[in-house]
């Protein structure tokens, strides 16, 4: 409520992060306390009174869930599950099968978020002449604060890995089953200021006319960008808007997602031996997923899930799916919690 900490972006942001943490923390302590001090004044009760016996079961059980909510809500979170994506999608193995397939995983991340009224916005692409995308970067963003828990990163966050399809590609004639793969790649959008500093000498910065459709004066104007980060070797391209400036400080911010997302690998390749579970690696070399069309299933293969709804979730109906990630990892840290 201060006046003067929105005075720094950054800091009143950050400030509204942790608010937005803590507020689900001290409700579920209030209805623990609440919970307990009911069992206790009911227990006190029963002892003077029989007829107030018969509500102790219920009131034990209020307690216990009270409890056991608690216990979740201090787990310890993941520090990127407030923040918005960069999504890739790149195809694989597979060829033109590969690339309309992966048109097809972004058309139901894009559905998914549309039923989440994010919003969607196209860093860069190439298409494929065949249909579908070779390569293709998005920013996920919410719109306004998110919701503990429903911010596009935290809904998002397992869809990293391989995805591979079966089907029968329509330039198929024999009718036989190929199989394809794309990798996805999910990425905390960094807070650049904050999170990773880029030194101004260490990026070459490259302008070049866009390709591909955007009527005439994104083809005539070097309104696309490259930028190459010299230490690491990381490569961020840019072209969707017609504003070179617009352009640049979104290929910033990708390289931001980027780096980051390296110094997070390194650590937690450091920390490999003592992962409990693969739900949350990410490793993009990892195949979670098989899409197989001709038995109308998708199956998530780190929680041994079969869904036989494909048409409905690869048109973004992904709750039950996403659900099914998220209490699987939180039972996973549930389990070493009560070990440690």
């Amino acid at each position: 409520a201060d006046p003067s900490i929105h005075e720094d972006q950054n800091n009143a942001r950050k400030l509204g992060r942790r608010y937005a943490q803590l507020g689900p923390v001290v409700a579920g302590f209030k209805a623990w306390k609440s919970a307990e001090d009911d069992l206790v004044a009911g227990k006190e009760l029963a002892a003077v009174d029989a007829d107030f016996a018969s509500e102790i079961p219920t009131l034990e059980a209020t307690c216990a869930q009270a409890a056991e909510k608690l216990e979740e809500l201090l787990l310890p979170r993941d520090p990127n599950d407030d923040r918005d994506v960069i999504l890739e999608v790149k195809a694989g193995a597979g060829g033109d099968e590969s690339a309309i397939f992966a048109g097809d995983l972004l058309r139901m991340y894009m559905r998914y978020a549309e039923k989440h009224n994010w919003k969607v916005e196209v860093i860069d692409a190439t298409e494929s002449e065949m249909g579908g995308y070779k390569d293709i970067s998005v920013a996920v963003k919410s719109k306004g604060t998110a919701a503990p828990g429903e911010s596009p990163y935290a809904r998002l966050k397992f869809e990293g890995g391989v995805h591979r399809v079966q089907r029968v590609p329509d330039t198929e004639t024999q009718g036989r089953i190929h199989t394809s793969a794309c990798t996805v790649a999910v990425l905390p959008e960094a807070d650049e200021i904050s999170d990773v500093i880029i030194n101004p000498a260490e990026i070459r910065l490259d302008t070049y006319r866009a390709s591909g459709a955007g009527g005439q004066h994104i083809n005539k104007t070097d309104s696309a960008v490259r930028i190459t980060h010299l230490p690491t070797g990381i490569v961020v391209e840019c072209q969707d808007d017609r504003s070179q400036h617009r352009n640049k400080a979104q290929a910033m911010s990708v390289l931001a997602a980027r780096i980051r997302d390296a110094q997070i690998r390194e650590q937690q390749s450091k920390l490999a031996s003592d992962r409990r579970s693969l739900i949350g690696s990410g490793d993009r070399s990892e195949r979670i997923r098989t899409y197989n069309y001709p038995q109308g299933r998708i199956t998530d293969h780190r929680i041994n899930l079969t869904l036989y709804k494909i048409e409905a979730i690869t048109d973004g109906d992904m709750e039950e799916l996403i659900n099914a990630l998220s209490n699987e990892h939180q039972a996973d840290l549930l389990a070493g919690f009560a070990e440690d």
